[in-house]
């Protein structure tokens, strides 16, 4: 054998060598590729089931909403309605005010006079109490002769109706 043929042998045995590796490298990466692609396949599918429940929220949603729409109008129905109503009472109510009996003043008179009699008599029935040590005894406030009432609640003149007085209920 010759030279050459032994560096050509050689040389075909470094060719055979390299695409064994090439080979091997590229077994690889397909073994790789094909991983990636059932991978790809999986997100797919994924993402295919996601667009399925979110198609699946949104009928949900429009079903909803149409369900809102429907109620909401219905009480803006209703509203309405009871608007109308109380418009025709407002109307109405100058003249039922008219018919309406007045309140004698004399009437008015006594209610507040028996009432002032009552809240009287309960404050005498109540027990007294022991006075507090002289160091933290406050100044008592006077009493109320009579109920102090709105003079709004009644019309009556100037002259008959009831001096104002501390209000019943309040704490000074």
């Amino acid at each position: 054998m010759s030279a050459i043929a032994i560096g050509l042998n050689l040389m075909l045995a470094g060719l055979l060598a390299a695409a064994l590796m090439m080979g091997f490298r590229l077994n690889g990466r397909l073994k790789a590729l094909r991983e990636s692609h059932e991978g790809f396949a999986k997100a797919v599918a994924e993402l295919d089931a996601a667009a399925a429940r979110a198609e699946q929220g949104l009928a949900d949603l429009r079903a909803a909403t149409d369900e809102a729409h429907d109620a909401l109008a219905d009480r803006i129905e209703k509203a309405r309605a009871l608007t109308a109503k109380l418009d025709r009472q407002l109307q109405g109510a100058p003249a039922a005010a008219g018919r309406a009996e007045p309140v004698a003043e004399e009437d008015v008179e006594r209610v507040t006079q028996r009432l002032g009699s009552l809240l009287s008599a309960a404050r005498d029935r109540r027990p007294e109490r022991e006075p507090a040590p002289t160091s933290a005894r406050r100044p008592a406030a006077p009493a109320p002769s009579r109920p102090v009432f709105d003079d709004d609640l009644f019309d009556q003149p100037a002259e008959r109706r009831p001096t104002p007085g501390p209000r019943l209920g309040t704490r000074r």
